[in-house]
């Protein structure tokens, strides 16, 4: 699971105040298995309720024998608040071409006060996949679809601190358990960014954020179970967001994933906002 695939969902999160107005994202994050990813992402609100949001971005993992895998990530949604109603609905694109890659629809439903949010999300997700030739395999080409629910919300405890949460479960189309000896793994589990991450079982996720005066702190738990290994990956990070500018802020993110696939990985992160408009 990749970082930057949060961050039209984030930006959307914060249009409240985008009100006819924009954000631009930018940012990098690298680990300690030699992963990197870059990514841009925006946020445009047409109205007071209607906003449209986009993602570019791209990562790369170095494996042991010299090669890499290069993966690119692009997206555009919509979301439009009835209030207190609203729906986000999208289109997106991820993957390797010469390996695995998916069409996604992901779509909201939520509702929203100045307190607190609640999500229904649901997404289909349509694969191809490459399986490469390896000492135990042919190699093969098919394609299977996956669909995912579930929940996602935020409440605002005080005035400087908020939780939130966020909980998907998938159901596959075929069976993807594979022997951890198969060369399949081997070839995509070196580090957090690898496209075996995206492929989960479930993922769960909660959040503690903290307002002090200007600055903001935010501490994410998560899990999730891969599909294809049957591992488990725990995930902690810490976010600092602080302005540097009277419309830009820049946050700092450092993290550490304890995978059953991968092992342990450190990776830090530096995203820059920019906001405009009225």
């Amino acid at each position: 699971m990749c970082w930057h695939k949060a961050i039209p969902w984030l930006l959307l999160a914060g249009n409240a105040f985008a009100t006819e107005g924009y954000i631009i994202a930018l940012g990098v994050e690298a680990d300690t298995a030699d992963g990197l990813a870059g990514a841009l992402a925006g946020d445009v609100g047409l109205t007071e309720k209607t906003w449209l949001s986009g993602t570019l971005a791209r990562n790369t993992v170095d494996l042991p024998f010299g090669n890499s895998v290069d993966t690119w990530y692009a997206d555009a949604g919509i979301d439009h608040w009835f209030e207190p109603l609203g729906i986000r609905i999208g289109a997106a694109y991820w993957g390797d071409s010469d390996i695995l890659e998916s069409q996604d629809v992901p779509v909201a439903l939520y509702w929203r006060n100045d307190k607190a949010t609640l999500a229904l999300n649901y997404i289909y997700r349509d694969f191809r996949f490459e399986l490469p030739q390896t000492d135990f395999f042919q190699g093969r080409t098919f394609r299977f679809d996956a669909n995912g629910v579930g929940l996602s919300g935020r409440v605002a405890l005080t005035d400087s601190t908020s939780l939130g949460f966020s909980g998907m479960d998938y159901d596959y189309s075929v069976n993807l358990r594979l022997d951890r000896n198969a060369g399949l793994l081997d070839l995509l589990s070196f580090s957090r960014f690898s496209l075996i991450n995206s492929l989960v079982d479930y993922r769960v996720i909660a959040t503690l954020g903290v307002d002090a005066g200007r600055h903001h702190w935010e501490l994410d738990l998560g899990t999730w179970k891969g599909e294809v290994d049957n591992g488990t990956t725990r995930t902690a990070t810490l976010r600092f967001l602080t302005p540097i500018g009277a419309t830009t802020d820049i946050e700092f993110g450092l993290g550490v994933d304890d995978s059953d696939l991968y092992g342990n990985v450190t990776f830090f992160s530096v995203l820059l906002y920019f906001y405009g408009g009225t």
